[in-house]
């Protein structure tokens, strides 16, 4: 199976980097079920094209397989049309192999992960379980383009119709983190078919890749179905969580309604500006993961938290007290599912060396630094690398 993905976004070999893999070498990726090869069919400047083959291995699937079987049921798992068509073990290799650009994340080039680029995606064969008319349902509500190609059940015998088989082209202007997310969740959303069990797990799984966009979506009822393999009350568990996450709190609602009366008369707030300024920079950076070192009562936490981009977000404090406040602050016994999974309180301080505080895109410190001694500062942006937003007191 092959899926190419192509940009005309000028410099067009920038796709290297979002993809995280160099246009000028192929390569290659072991798999559970095969192997996976990455290469460009074309990089310049003006346009590049990125393609997956995936290389799936029934006979291998087959000799592994634990359990009963035989007979004709084991001469089914070898002759499929699995090794050919997209399916769920595409969706599995582009988490594999592009798991880094589906999450949004690219160092060398972070503002351009936040941007929409002008993208076609092309899936050589791609069985849909409802024909074009589902195809367009579930890929236009979502911006994109559908161009589709259906293929006959026989070319030599017409009357037979065509085949659930298409040839299928999306083109829209998204980012690609988006692109990949709707390619992963939907495909085997077409096919009505998953290679593997389908436990709870998959239910975070579901959530966790439409955030943003399928709780909107119209065909969310039958997108979740299918991709739960049609279990009643793992589909239900969905559905009753993406509504809860659609709805807003009465929490936001008052405040979304007090803002907009006070907004003439309440004068500017410095603090306001200040937070607006670290948000602007944290979103510029491309940082999903953020910790909040001296949180204190919680303020950046709550509006990094309101963005959901920000896929985790730590607050960090040498105060029981102030953390407690935090919790105050932000509801915490009001949150929603959704954001309770994205959001930890530590008790610590940024003076001593934490592991907790490893492997985030980006550390903020607002109104904190001004309590701490020159030398100690310098030490802890050594120590902490990467991406470090200050904000002082009166800045």
């Amino acid at each position: 199976m092959l899926l190419t993905i192509t940009t005309t976004h000028s410099p067009a070999r920038d796709l290297g980097f979002l993809l995280h893999k160099h246009p000028d070498r192929v390569q290659s990726f072991d798999l559970p079920f095969g192997r996976a090869h990455v290469f460009y069919l074309e990089a310049s400047d003006e346009r590049c094209t990125a393609a997956m083959l995936l290389d799936v291995d029934p006979v291998g699937l087959v000799r592994t397989r634990r359990g009963p079987g035989g007979g004709a049921f084991l001469l089914r798992q070898y002759v499929n049309d699995r090794p050919y068509v997209a399916s769920s073990f595409l969706s599995v290799a582009i988490s594999r192999v592009f798991g880094t650009a589906m999450s949004g994340r690219c160092a060398d080039r972070p503002v351009l992960v936040d941007q929409a680029i002008p993208l076609t995606a092309r899936l050589s064969v791609l069985p849909c379980r409802g024909g074009e008319h589902l195809l367009r349902r579930l890929f236009e509500p979502l911006g994109y383009t559908v161009d589709t190609v259906g293929h006959p059940l026989d070319p030599n015998n017409p009357d037979w119709g065509l085949s659930p088989y298409h040839t299928v082209e999306l083109r829209g202007t998204c980012r690609l983190a988006d692109l990949l997310t709707h390619l992963y969740v939907l495909i085997p959303v077409l096919d009505n078919d998953k290679h593997y069990w389908v436990g709870s797990d998959e239910v975070e799984k579901l959530l966790g890749k439409g955030e943003g966009w399928l709780a909107a979506h119209p065909e969310r009822e039958l997108i979740t179905r299918r991709y739960l393999k049609s279990q009643p009350s793992l589909a239900k568990l969905a559905l009753d969580r993406l509504i809860e996450e659609e709805s807003p709190d009465d929490e936001e609602v008052a405040t979304r309604q007090a803002g907009e009366e006070s907004a003439v008369e309440t004068p500017i707030c410095l603090n306001d500006r200040r937070l607006e300024a670290v948000i602007d920079a944290l979103r510029s950076s491309g940082a999903c993961q953020v910790i909040d070192l001296g949180c204190g009562e919680g303020r950046l936490l709550r509006l990094l938290l309101n963005e959901k981009r920000f896929d985790r977000v730590v607050g960090m404090d040498v105060s029981h007290r102030a953390l407690e406040r935090a919790k105050r602050h932000l509801r915490w016994d009001r949150l929603s599912p959704a954001k309770r999974q994205r959001i930890e309180l530590l008790h610590g301080s940024l003076m001593y060396r934490d592991q907790r505080l490893a492997g985030f895109d980006a550390a903020a410190c607002v109104e904190v630094i001004e309590h701490l001694d020159r030398p100690r500062l310098a030490l802890k942006q050594v120590n902490l690398g990467g991406f470090f937003v200050v904000a002082p007191r009166g800045s």
